[in-house]
């Protein structure tokens, strides 16, 4: 990742920084872990969808055990909202924010290095995709939820977003900082307002939001 401009690099070590924090706080809230399951989860959301796109395609080690930055940085988010957990509660918005910077830098970065050794339009899609969301997507698997990328507001969509973006950028020789700029801001700004007015992918015909037999999500319960 050294390779990124330096903006996008800092920006996706402060996205590692919120997705550790995040992952975290969620693991406080939907299960009763101690700190070592705690900082485990908050570490798996930060570093898990970079580790499944660089072995996916080969890049191993995977970027995460090269630079020690991205594993102090999971950690340190980690180690904070399992000790600061009820003062966290209040600064849910910010993290959000934060949360919202680390899917978009993950989601370019993640389809650039895809592109970088050699794969395709597609299989770059999907690895930009993957990178955002691979690590909540695993830690709400470990904790026994639905993930969140498949249920609440717009999330894999912006990341998919940010990836095509790049991709486009890419292939018309146009990938800079200016490029990577835009793709990084779609993302964030889908992201929020989806946050901002509750807004979700369509979902099956006929059917209502909250339908179901058995009336609630098993997930939401703490």
């Amino acid at each position: 990742m050294s390779t990124e401009p330096p903006l996008l690099l800092a920006l996706d070590l402060t996205g590692t920084f919120a997705f550790g924090l995040n992952g975290a706080l969620t693991a406080v809230r939907a299960a009763r872990l101690d700190v070592v399951g705690v900082v485990s989860l908050g570490m798996i959301t930060a570093l898990g969808g970079g580790v499944i796109r660089d072995v996916l395609i080969g890049a191993v080690p995977p970027a995460t055990f090269v630079d020690w930055r991205y594993f102090a940085l999971a950690a340190g988010g980690a180690l904070l909202a399992y000790a600061f957990s009820r003062l966290l509660d209040r600064l849910d918005m910010p993290i959000t924010v934060l949360d919202a910077v680390g899917l978009s830098t993950f989601a370019v970065i993640g389809a650039s290095k895809a592109l970088d050794h050699g794969l395709g339009v597609g299989p770059a899609l999907l690895l930009g995709v993957v990178t955002g969301v691979g690590g909540g997507t695993m830690r709400d698997t470990l904790i026994l939820r639905i993930p969140s990328v498949l249920r609440s507001e717009l999330y894999a969509i912006p990341a998919l977003v940010a990836a095509g973006i790049t991709v486009a950028a890419v292939k018309a020789g146009l990938y800079a900082l200016p490029s990577v700029l835009v793709a990084v801001a779609a993302c964030f700004v889908i992201r929020m307002l989806g946050v901002r007015y509750r807004l979700n992918a369509p979902g099956p015909l006929g059917r209502r939001p909250g339908d179901g037999s058995s009336g609630s999500d098993p997930g939401d319960q703490r």
